[in-house]
């Protein structure tokens, strides 16, 4: 088996990688995914999306090590084992990220990755269908006030949610009564601000990587998807000429004549590096692999969105609880599986909120999810029936952690250590985002709605009881990233340059959110995707798309206030 460019990963950006560099049809592009098929409601459905989360048969089940600023608790790293990768299992909800987290990204070395670099790509992905501008019309993209910032005829749909429930304008009006701002689109020119929330979500169905790109790609004769599990690329005399896996048994190596492209998310690329023998020299000789390239950087700079509900109780019986059953799941499904519309049409993250922490934060680093239900990632209702909640984090924590072998063996889990909360600034950043998150609840748009607050409780106050507090709720957001980091060729921390080539070895790139020199504000599946799409034009040596230097909103009372 052999092809011009080998994809290991079907993924965010594996996706993408494939429907691009197949493109013209000059090129033969192999996809090696070792999970198996995304067809099913429980995928399709986006109400249903707590589920393949936490099903092994579409999640590879990774746990962190005890985390010791979490009272030592394990915590949970879905990562998508199944065609799609993890955007046939996330939250489906859609934040390019903030312009100045790009502008970072070059000031750290990435050369080519500031906003106006990335701003053409996000376009060329997008099909961006407009909506709901956060008051109560809905307004064709085209004559949105934001249409010069979105991209409306890529294969990528975006849509947002009817908000047909109360609550959802509720929390955008408490935003603004609480003294922030109001956001038509997040996405657009000003990302602070409370406002509808997007979703990869089309005519009623997940819109995943898979559907976007991976199937049309398929339909080219030059583009092959092969399920197998890659155990390592396959070096010779520094050269990258394809990779080894092992299907039914069997191992055998699938050969790739121009390049191999890593796309296996930021847990298994940087531990499919270190299996090749690139990464920590001294870690790799300890688990008996030769040392290629001694890149410390591989597996380091791991980074997370850690957030926690904040709960409250809803005086009127109008939350989704009220379809929290057999019965109301079943009239979902069913109207779900015979129309594509109904309550199981939507993720129901429908409104959201992006706010600066302080005075002196010049562009938001707090993102709320808000959901009109009190409930779980894991699908657990809160007992206490009807209720409301907001997920709250720092989108920018200062705790890094690390990715590592436990040993040579490819099928055997890598050592995951997030370090949470193991910076000072991440704790009173934390405990703001807590309070910050009780103003909003506390407005009058709420009012009509308000009952007893359920989680945190009333009687936790002060510093040191929200620390208790987030040491046992504080979930992960599930956006890992950085640990291929990309910067300089001569910087070396830098896994890959900004290109995407890996350091020291030839014909290999790594292309996936492993790459990104700091985690963005926001979810992660839409940069995931961008890097997939850039990416394609590097490895095509293409001309890169011309830079759209369009400004983004910054508060002009950021440096004395808030809000």
């Amino acid at each position: 088996m052999e092809a011009d460019f080998v994809i290991v990963g079907s993924g965010s950006a594996g996706s993408a990688l494939a429907w691009r560099l197949g493109e013209d049809g000059t090129n033969s592009v192999l996809v090696l995914e070792y999970g198996g098929t995304d067809v099913g409601p429980f995928i399709q459905m986006p109400a249903a999306l707590s589920y393949p989360m936490n099903m092994g048969i579409y999640d590879w089940g990774f746990r962190s090590e005890p985390e010791p600023h979490l009272n030592n608790r394990r915590m949970a790293v879905p990562r998508g084992k199944v065609v799609g990768g993890s955007s046939s299992i996330n939250g489906m909800v859609y934040v390019r990220g903030h312009a100045r987290d790009f502008d970072t990204w070059a000031e750290m070395g990435a050369q080519g990755w500031g906003f106006a670099d990335v701003l053409p790509y996000f376009k060329r992905m997008e099909h961006w269908h407009g909506g709901d501008d956060g008051g109560a019309a809905d307004i064709p993209a085209n004559d949105h006030p934001d249409a010069a910032w979105r991209g409306q005829d890529g294969p990528l749909h975006i849509t947002r949610g009817p908000r047909k429930n109360p609550l959802y304008r509720a929390f955008v009006e408490a935003g603004v009564q609480a003294g922030f701002e109001r956001t038509a689109d997040y996405n657009g020119e000003k990302q602070e601000g409370f406002g509808p929330m997007e979703a990869t979500i089309w005519k009623g169905r997940r819109w995943s990587a898979a559907n976007a790109y991976l199937r049309p790609a398929l339909k080219r004769p030059n583009v092959d998807l092969h399920r197998c599990l890659v155990r390592k690329v396959v070096i010779e005399d520094g050269r990258a000429t394809g990779v080894e896996v092992e299907r039914g048994g069997r191992i055998y190596t699938v050969r790739a004549r121009r390049e191999v492209i890593l796309a296996a998310s930021s847990i298994n690329s940087p531990k499919l590096l270190m299996l090749s023998g690139i990464g920590p020299g001294a870690q790799l000789a300890e688990h008996g692999i030769d040392v290629i390239a001694d890149r410390p950087g591989v597996g380091a700079n791991l980074q997370d969105h850690l957030e926690v509900y904040i709960q409250q109780a809803s005086l009127q019986p109008i939350t989704l609880y009220k379809h929290w059953n057999l019965w109301g799941k079943g009239v979902s499904g069913l109207q779900w599986l015979l129309s594509k519309s109904g309550l199981g049409a939507s993720n129901h993250f429908e409104s959201a909120g992006f706010i600066r922490s302080r005075a002196g934060m010049d562009y938001p680093d707090i993102q709320f999810h808000f959901l009109p239900i009190a409930v779980r990632y894991d699908g657990k209702a809160a007992a206490e029936g009807h209720g409301y909640q907001a997920h709250v984090g720092p989108m920018r924590a200062k705790s890094r952690g690390t990715v590592a072998l436990r040993s040579a063996d490819p099928r055997a889990a890598p050592v995951i250590r997030f370090n949470y909360m193991s910076e000072e600034q991440d704790w009173i950043d934390f405990r703001h985002c807590v309070r910050i998150t009780r103003e909003i609840f506390a407005q009058p748009a709420f009012d009509p709605y308000r009952g007893k607050e359920i989680q945190p409780g009333e009687d936790v106050q002060s510093d040191d009881e929200i620390d208790d507090f987030l040491r046992e709720h504080a979930e992960s957001a599930y956006h890992p990233c950085g640990t291929c980091r990309m910067g300089a060729a001569d910087d070396p921390h830098a896994v890959v340059d900004p290109q995407g080539r890996v350091i020291g070895v030839d014909g290999l790139r790594v292309a996936d959110s492993s790459i990104f020199p700091r985690i963005t504000n926001g979810n992660l599946n839409a940069p995931s995707i961008m890097v997939g799409e850039k990416m394609a034009d590097h490895i095509l040596g293409k001309t890169a798309l011309a830079p759209e230097n369009m400004q983004a909103w910054i508060n002009p009372a950021w440096e004395v206030s808030d809000r």
